[in-house]
């Protein structure tokens, strides 16, 4: 089974297109885990994986909060996929690249050491170094096209050859999809622009959405312009929004009740 035909399955069975993101964060998960639980950081990610996983379509997890902890979090962060249930897609964050060489590693990184089903890569080295990612046909490479944050604009707004740098990215993603498994990377917070990255790219190409909750994405844009003809190929990711959402013993209560209500928002929109 190939990245899409596994993200469509569930995104079918679970009718939705909300992706998880589970960043966890010492300083806002519930204090009552660090008195009640030996792997505290273990038992909320699984905690809200039971809350969540009838509802979802993916999960995100973004490499930067369990390596902070070194060998522990890369540990933890093992452990957490292999709880994630098999039909659910796991996307590794880590905006990976380097020369080819150096990006056949990390490909095999996440891949292969963290079977990982998707990740997310940086295009500002070229196609060389987005091949090693793409050479892995079943998995899926979301290529940064534009970001949520609000200085993407330093760069992605740059015009070259009169167009600015963001949409020569999204045909160049176009471009090297030869094997259907490139995605992009497109903020909620630049609905204009995903509109017209969604244009560019056509109804095949599975976008992964983050912005919307904390970062202030609206989901009706997000969804309108994101989706392809199908009200389909996007991967609307929430994280703090969801996953801090309590934080009492209650909270994977609160967080599936905040999930539950963002996925029937996407849907009202589809």
């Amino acid at each position: 089974m190939n990245f899409k035909q596994k993200f469509m399955g569930t995104s079918h069975k679970n009718n939705s297109l909300l992706c998880v993101g589970l960043d966890i964060d010492e300083d806002k998960i519930p204090k009552s885990l660090f008195e009640s639980s030996k792997h505290p950081f273990l038992d909320f990610n699984k905690s809200i994986i039971d809350a969540t996983k009838d509802i979802v379509c993916a999960y995100k997890l973004n490499m930067a909060f369990y390596e902070v902890f070194g060998k522990n979090g890369i540990d933890l962060l093992e452990k957490t996929i292999e709880y994630i249930p098999k039909d659910i897609v796991v996307i590794l964050d880590g905006k990976r690249n380097d020369i080819g060489n150096t990006a056949c590693k990390y490909a095999k990184t996440l891949f292969e050491t963290f079977s990982a089903d998707a990740v997310t890569i940086n295009p500002y080295l070229g196609k060389d170094s987005v091949t090693p990612f793409l050479a892995y046909k079943d998995k899926c490479s979301f290529i940064l096209c534009r970001t949520s944050n609000a200085s993407a604009v330093d760069f992605q707004d740059l015009n070259v050859s009169s167009l600015p740098l963001y949409q020569i990215v999204a045909k160049k993603i176009k471009e090297w999809n030869e094997n259907d498994n490139c995605g992009a990377v497109v903020g909620a917070t630049y609905p204009g622009e995903l509109k017209i990255i969604r244009t560019i790219l056509g109804d095949h190409i599975p976008l992964l959405i983050p912005g919307v909750g904390k970062q202030g994405g609206d989901v009706e844009n997000t969804v309108k312009k994101g989706t392809n003809n199908k009200g389909e190929m996007a991967i609307i990711n929430s994280s703090r929004g969801i996953i801090f959402a309590g934080n009492d013993e209650d909270f994977s209560e609160i967080s599936r009740n905040k999930a539950l209500s963002l996925r029937n928002e996407i849907n009202k929109y589809r």
